[in-house]
């Protein structure tokens, strides 16, 4: 029989993920600090959000902790699943995007998260309850996550890295796993109105309970352990890459696609701002400089077009 899910080992793991990124981020960086904001909402629960800027590696990023709860989910949330509708609520997690001042160096995302529906488990001391109804419903609860990498100007050798990285971390819990993440990764992290990928994928899966508490929660802390070996090695070789002001006004073009996919796209976002979660904390994603230019288009043949032509097209990274 599989465990109960377990609310205060998944806390207690996310708050251990925060704090090890972001002090292995500041020695990458090596000079910027991040700050910490501590929040809470009416609603119930809160959460610390940190934030480095300006440093010499990360012009701007984002490690955020969330551990909030509520007595009804919101119209994102439910849309797919109706059966949750009017139940009370429970979600956890850590999110991370980072901007990178070097256009050579990739923005990166990571997220892993939890989530509980319908229960009357208690949540820990340090995040006081939400009063609940009595509930019949048998708790629901689920794992989600993964990461993906954006680049500017990619390498292939970076990309199979990354991607072998992200195949490690999920090979032990099944075989078909990677491949499934990957397909979920490139599907989702899609911009539908410009017809094209982010970046060049990772790992995605959501609504994942498929293998009991204790192994769904194994391979979901195996996912956030595997985001520092797979981008920080990449950020090392990168980040004093000779750049001017070519490469820059290109990587502020295109840090406008992550906006708009953010904005219009992520489901992450729209579950917070619809949940009454805490706007700054929420919109930490977007990056602090960025321009759109009417229809632009690269020149044919130039470092510029190879993002297009090489890196936006899904393949299989690990040929």
């Amino acid at each position: 029989m599989s465990a109960a899910p377990d609310v205060s080992a998944v806390k207690t793991y996310l708050l251990g993920l925060q704090d090890g990124i972001c002090a292995a981020l500041e020695a990458e960086d090596g000079g910027g600090r991040f700050r910490e904001d501590a929040w809470t909402r009416p609603e119930g629960g809160g959460g610390r959000t940190r934030i480095l800027t300006d440093g010499a590696v990360f012009e701007k990023a984002g490690v955020a902790f969330s551990h909030v709860q509520g007595t009804k989910l919101p119209p994102s949330a439910t849309a797919h699943r109706p059966e949750l509708a009017g139940q009370p609520w429970e979600a956890l997690g850590v999110s991370l995007v980072l901007h990178p001042r070097n256009p050579y160096v990739p923005t990166a995302h990571a997220n892993v998260r939890f989530f509980i529906s319908g229960s009357s488990a208690p949540s820990s001391p340090a995040t006081p309850p939400v009063p609940r109804p009595p509930s019949p419903v048998t708790p629901t609860w689920w794992f989600g996550g993964g990461f993906d990498l954006t680049p500017y100007y990619g390498f292939e050798e970076d990309a199979a890295h990354w991607h072998r990285t992200a195949r490690a971390a999920v090979a032990p819990f099944g075989v078909t796993l990677h491949a499934r993440m990957k397909k979920a990764c490139d599907e989702y992290f899609f911009l539908k109105h410009r017809g094209e990928p982010r970046g060049v994928g990772g790992l995605f899966y959501d609504d994942f309970n498929e293998l009991g508490f204790d192994q769904s929660f194994a391979l979901t802390r195996s996912v956030g352990d595997a985001f520092l070996p797979a981008y920080r090695p990449i950020v090392a070789e990168r980040k004093a890459t000779p750049h001017g002001d070519r490469e820059r006004q290109f990587q502020l073009y295109r840090r406008g696609r992550y906006v708009e996919f953010n904005l219009v796209w992520d489901r992450g976002t729209l579950f917070g701002l619809q949940s009454g979660g805490r706007t700054e904390s929420i919109l930490m994603s977007l990056p602090p400089l960025v321009r759109w230019d009417y229809d632009w288009k690269p020149e044919p043949g130039s470092p510029e077009a190879k993002l297009y032509d090489v890196f936006l097209k899904p393949r299989d990274w690990l040929i």
